[in-house]
């Protein structure tokens, strides 16, 4: 049990910027204390003492101003930043390292018994205000944007903003990675490819990177070639790209 606590406490840190210290995390951070009250209540509520159970969530709530149902199934290093709000069902399912924010809704869209509320993977960020209705599952890594509403399942790693949801980032592909091993390369930082937003100076730069990551690619196939060929004229090294001589550009681009 009180690894468990340590685990949760860690876990605020984690997250936090603004946390400071365990005594005070301990303390004074509600999704903290509305995460031990569930613990014990969803204790009872296996144990068949659903009465007793419903009590201490309906006191959690009361003291926190966040709602978890005792049914709900939560897993390790769960982290509820400010919670104010915060609402999650008697069939929701959470996995590791779930990060929700303020006024997040797990809710459910029948009065049907049985699964009605969502399943989260292991990872998943759900932003502030958003809301994720009917049984749906949002796979392992993914994102929801802030006040969406999300009523369909979502994929691994990918990003869902707007009312109703929509998928704006699938997964990261090989496309992307080595975009971004290119921009490493020359010195670019990610701040100007930002992928979530349809920036349109982004995607020409996007495109830039793809080109000289397949020039980068020939030249090295060729190199290769010439290299087992005994031709030694691509032995010479290209000159280093520092990130100090792209600060101005960094400067000028924030």
């Amino acid at each position: 049990m009180f690894a468990h606590i340590r685990e949760d406490i860690r876990s605020v840190f984690h997250r936090d910027p603004a946390a400071r210290n365990s005594f005070e995390v301990l303390l004074t951070y509600p999704g903290l204390h509305a995460l031990l009250f569930h613990r014990l209540a969803h204790g009872c509520w296996k144990a068949g003492l659903k009465l007793l159970a419903r009590l201490i969530s309906a006191f959690s709530r009361w003291m926190t101003g966040i709602e978890i149902h005792p049914g709900a199934t939560i897993g390790r290093r769960f982290f509820i930043d400010h919670g104010m709000g915060v609402v999650i069902g008697e069939t929701a399912e959470i996995g590791d390292d779930v990060t929700l924010y303020h006024g997040v809704t797990l809710g459910g869209t029948t009065w049907n018994k049985g699964k009605r509320h969502p399943t989260l993977g292991d990872g998943v960020v759900v932003g502030a205000g958003a809301k994720v209705l009917g049984p749906v599952t949002l796979g392992a890594g993914s994102k929801v944007g802030s006040n969406s509403v999300v009523t369909r399942d979502v994929p691994e790693g990918a990003t869902v903003v707007g009312i109703p949801g929509r998928v704006i980032r699938q997964p990261e592909t090989d496309k992307e990675r080595a975009r971004e091993e290119m921009a490493k390369k020359i010195g670019f930082e990610a701040y100007g490819m930002a992928s979530d937003m349809p920036d349109p100076v982004a995607q020409a730069i996007h495109l830039l990177l793809d080109h000289m990551h397949a020039v980068d690619t020939k030249i090295d196939r060729m190199c290769q070639s010439l290299s087992d060929q005994g031709i030694r004229s691509c032995d010479e090294k290209l000159p280093q790209l520092n990130d100090e001589d792209f600060d101005t550009v960094r400067q000028e681009g924030e």
